[in-house]
């Protein structure tokens, strides 16, 4: 009778037997899958769910302001967020394989958030023509994306680790596609991602190279629907007329071909395992088509969110999660109606044994020959197993049939036994992982343990970990890291309690690293307290360097023994403090001060100079001289020495700039900043140089800008150029931005970055923008500048718009008579009531006799009116 209710789930399609068990019934409230976006990820993945922008709903009682939430797929909430991005209309969502979830708006933008609902920095965007065409269709695959815009140029992005988006090859159609589907890089022939594209009557298959129209029996008018199998080798089709067909991926034959009762696509489509295909619409039941055989019908009366796995679709309703598989061949051999398998009288046995029947050692004996089989059959029904009581019914069964079977493999069952109880525990619902074996088996524990950490399961990883034999290092870790991010109320030396309770349980962990992430959160007390217990001193020295703690690491580094790690450090004070303090520090530690004697002693200062006379030589054995002359009263030698040798710097910068290959970005131009970094630090030592210091510094800013502008321009007209000729030079070509950055890197005042822009945009003879910067505000140079920009480049209509402006009388007067404009410069000079103003100006018009007259007049005037 438990066969007849096992099978009785079961519906037949062709010669194969599907089942449907309830995972879950979910636990969240108020969920309507046709309000919302969502998005699951596969393996049992979280779920996001998101109200849908593009629909007009019924708010209820919840807030107008639309959140993101992540629920696990029991239906718990983990985290959400208000959704507060700019960009336009959420297009696409969905997860990664690390679970990390992607959401593309209408403007290209990609935010990415992690299981926290924290957003992850930076965002990316997919390009200038996304950002000016809109993204109309997002289709995803495992770890990438593909977009299609209004105007139907597709875009990438083939890995979301590297996040670095390409253009594939335009379609050349009209219209937007009907439908697309992707073949992912691992399962095409070039390794690029290929598109497959519905367009008119055909298929266009579309990658980063090229177009190329696909011909097939199965492409015979426009199609609606598409979608890859899981392995990438099948294609299932939805036709115009309302047929779905299926075809391998190189449309060589029709596998399958059933005439629907609707033409009208369907809203999904996906595959069930490799054996059928899924399809649904709202408002009719649920479509599932296999080969050579009626279909079968589920019948639903919410919206339905289809979730394709490996082996076989998750099925998301507003109040359940179910799971749509194949019946594997062992649990069919055993639950089959009239299943009279070796595997079905094992299982029959043990249940006479249970009833203490005479009948169990008779079904015994009739596969006493295939035990071994029998026993293998029920350990893999078990596996396949969600119920838990029909797990150990199967394993005991097997146990059973074990016992009198001597050649089988005796940890066989306490494999599967170990297996199924990782993952009963992952699939408890206050966890939410529904995995099923095939699912963990392709998935592997390793990542399933990572996908428990990142979520802060931190107990039930460490468990897993150390039931399957796994280092439980990373799990212990992640815990302390996330400890540390997550108390920063709690004093440091209850922290450190804490932390090194669950750290000793794991034997060689690096304390080190722990003590970076503190330092990393600000908690560089507790970082020092927790290098003190990593016993490796090749990491513990390099952290107290990073962290401040050069006194400890000098002592740690002398106790290992290692000359090594003493040189680093060694090496690492000098840079860091001064030299006073230096010699302090190493005249009471013999070790360290009979190293770098020694090394010093190898190569002498005075030797070096003999034979070179190059500053930055000088530079080396400068401070190997230093290390030598551990005597105070030489540390003013060497002072005087470093001022020469900061000059004898800069003058070989200077030198190494004369050569042609210094710019345009050559390996030349990085040393010759780095002989003047030098030099500003040799100046920065002594007071007396002040400016010298400033002065080497500004320059070596200034080369490294005007490098990088001859690299974007592919110009070499910046390096060796002032301020004022970078700037002019920024705005004739075009940059406004980089002028601008240059006006701001070195506080270039108002006054002189007007009369620049103005003369610049004059040379380029860009007279409107000139007329629109003239409106910004107004000029602290006043409109002089304009004006004579202007006639100088011989532009007297354009001057003419800034002349009236010019507040001094006498200066429009001037201005007017050098434009020509005898009549306006005489009433300017009028009401400017200078009469030698006016005795000037008729010389200069002293070849037109009608000006010359008026002048003459203007003058008279002002005379009589007793003006001179």
């Amino acid at each position: 009778m438990a066969n007849v209710s096992v099978a009785a789930e079961w519906q037949l399609l062709y010669n194969r037997y599907y089942r449907k068990p309830e995972l879950y019934p979910l636990r969240w409230k108020n969920i309507d899958l046709s309000r919302n976006k969502v998005a699951c990820a596969p393996f049992g993945g979280p779920i996001a769910v998101i109200r849908d922008d593009s629909k007009i709903v019924q708010l209820y009682s919840e807030s107008a302001l639309r959140k993101l939430r992540i629920f696990t797929s029991s239906g718990f909430l983990i985290s959400d967020t208000v959704w507060k991005n700019p960009g336009g209309r959420l297009i696409g969502m969905s997860w990664t394989e690390d679970q990390t979830l992607i959401c593309i708006v209408q403007d290209g933008t990609v935010y990415r958030y992690n299981i926290h609902a924290e957003l992850i920095e930076p965002n990316v965007t997919l390009g200038k023509e996304c950002f000016e065409q809109n993204v109309v269709e997002c289709i995803f695959w495992g770890n990438g994306v593909v977009c299609l815009t209004e105007g139907g140029l597709l875009f990438c992005i083939p890995d979301f680790k590297v996040m670095r988006p390409c253009q594939l090859a335009e379609t050349g159609a009209e219209d937007l596609p009907n439908c697309m589907a992707v073949i992912e890089p691992k399962y095409t022939v070039s390794g690029n991602v290929e598109v497959l594209v519905g367009v008119g009557d055909g298929i266009l298959i579309v990658d980063e190279d090229g177009v190329q129209r696909v011909d097939g029996e199965a492409v015979q008018g426009p199609v609606q629907k598409m979608v890859v199998s899981w392995d990438g080798k099948y294609l299932a089709i939805f036709t115009h007329d309302g047929r779905i067909l299926v075809t391998d991926i190189n449309f060589k034959g029709v596998l399958l071909e059933y005439n629907c009762e609707s033409a009208l696509p369907p809203e999904q489509l996906a595959w069930c395992g490799l054996d059928s295909v899924l399809l649904y619409w709202d408002d009719t039941p649920l479509l599932m088509v296999g080969p050579r055989g009626d279909p079968v019908h589920y019948f639903y009366d919410e919206p339905l969110l289809l979730i394709p796995e490996c082996d076989g679709v998750r099925i998301l309703s507003n109040t359940s999660l179910e799971f749509l598989q194949r019946v594997p061949d062992s649990t069919v051999s055993i639950f089959k109606i009239g299943s009279t398998s070796p595997a079905a009288l094992l299982y029959d046995a043990l249940d006479h044994f249970d009833r203490r029947s005479a009948k169990a050692d008779e079904n015994l004996r009739l596969i006493q020959s295939s035990l071994p089989e029998a026993v293998e059959a029920c350990i893999d029904a078990a596996g396949h197993e969600f119920d838990v009581s029909r797990q150990r019914t199967l394993l005991r069964a097997a146990s059973y049939g074990q016992a009198f079977c001597s050649t089988f493999q005796r940890d066989r069952i306490q494999e599967m036994c170990k297996t199924l109880r990782v993952l009963n525990a992952v699939r408890d619902p206050e966890i939410g992982i529904p995995l099923s074996i095939n699912q963990y088996k392709l998935l592997t524990p390793s990542v399933l343990i990572a996908r428990l950490i990142n979520a802060h399961r931190h107990l039930l990883a460490l468990r897993i970990s150390e039931y399957v034999g796994m280092n439980q290092e990373v799990v212990i870790m992640h815990w302390a890291c996330s400890k540390i991010t997550a108390s920063l109320a709690i004093p440091d030396a209850t922290l450190l309690e804490i932390l090194l309770d669950k750290l000793k349980l794991c034997r060689g962990i690096s304390y080190a690293a722990v003590a970076a992430h503190a330092d990393k959160n600000g908690r560089r007390k507790l970082a020092a307290m927790l290098v003190e217990h990593e016993p490796r001193s090749s990491k513990q020295v390099p952290l107290l360097l990073s962290i401040g703690e050069e006194d400890t690491a000098l002592m740690k580094a002398t106790e290992s023994g290692d000359s090594d790690l003493v040189y680093l450090v060694l090496f690492h004070i000098w840079q860091k403090r001064p030299p006073l303090e230096f010699f302090g520090m190493i005249q009471a530690r013999p070790l360290p001060r009979d190293l770098f004697i020694s090394y010093a002693r190898r190569d002498t200062l005075s030797e070096r100079l003999k034979r070179s006379n190059k500053g930055q030589d000088m530079v080396h054995h400068l401070d190997v001289f230093a290390l030598v002359l551990v005597s105070i009263e030489l540390l003013v030698v060497i002072y005087l020495i470093m001022v020469e040798v900061a000059f004898l710097l800069w003058k070989e910068s200077w030198e190494l700039g004369k050569n042609p290959m210094a710019s345009k970005g050559s390996p030349l131009h990085g040393p010759r900043i780095k002989l003047i970094d030098k030099a500003q630090h040799l100046f920065a030592e002594t007071k007396e140089h002040t400016f010298e210091s400033k002065a080497a510094e500004e320059h070596a800013k200034l080369l490294r800008i005007q490098h990088e502008l001859e690299v974007s321009t592919k110009q070499a007209i910046f390096v060796d150029s002032s301020i004022s000729d970078t700037i002019r030079t920024c705005i004739v070509l075009g940059n406004h931005r980089a002028a601008m950055k240059v006006k701001t890197e070195f506080k270039v005042s108002e006054k002189r970055w007007y009369w620049l822009k103005v003369f610049a945009l004059a040379t380029i003879r860009d007279w409107e923008a000139l007329e629109k910067f003239s409106k910004e505000k107004r000029p602290p140079i006043g409109y002089r500048p304009f004006v004579e920009a202007c006639v100088d480049a011989d532009e007297k209509g354009e001057a003419l718009k800034y002349i009236p402006k010019l507040a001094d009388l006498r200066e429009r007067a001037e201005a007017y008579a050098r434009i020509g404009m005898a009549k306006e410069a005489a009433d300017a000079a009028s009401q400017a009531k200078d009469g030698e103003l006016l005795g000037r100006l008729k010389l200069t018009f002293a070849q037109n006799a009608a000006a010359s007259s008026l002048f003459d007049t203007l003058r008279d005037r002002l005379s009589f009116q007793g003006v001179s």
